[in-house]
């Protein structure tokens, strides 16, 4: 089975997660983490930084490193290295999304996500997200 390597950005701010709806191919409408594929030549970093600039126009700041979700969908198996992130310039234009949505911790699954996406959720739904870094932390944007 072919393998495809993804970065997931997990954007945080006052306390709430941004979670967008795919708007094209196999998977529309259900939600995930804006990110995309990692390009020959570049780290899991600059490929997660690179596709959020391309996606929503928007310049992020990785915090660390969340997980890596591998997951096994029909035709493809993904391995999706999730980064906690903030905002450092821009204000999350949907260039390829079809829409957006800031979720709380009690809201998280309020939205149709994908498989591995889900998993990465749930990641998120233990323990205290002020030990994950993403509580009580006031933006500048």
């Amino acid at each position: 089975m072919k393998t495809i390597r993804v970065v997931a950005a997990i954007i945080h701010k006052d306390g709430k997660i941004f979670a967008t709806q795919r708007g094209y191919g196999a998977y529309k409408d259900y939600w995930e983490f804006p990110g995309g594929k990692i390009e020959a030549g570049e780290t899991p970093e600059q490929a997660l930084v690179r596709e959020i600039q391309e996606e929503l126009a928007t310049t992020i700041r990785i915090e660390r490193f969340l997980t890596t979700v591998e997951y096994d969908y029909p035709e493809f198996h993904l391995s999706m290295d999730c980064f906690i992130c903030t905002i450092v310039q821009g204000k999350l234009d949907l260039l390829e999304h079809e829409s957006a949505r800031w979720l709380s911790k009690e809201h998280l699954h309020d939205v149709n996500w994908l498989p591995a996406d889900l998993l990465a959720v749930d990641k998120l739904g233990k323990g205290s997200w002020a030990d994950q870094g993403m509580c009580c932390k006031k933006s500048r944007f």
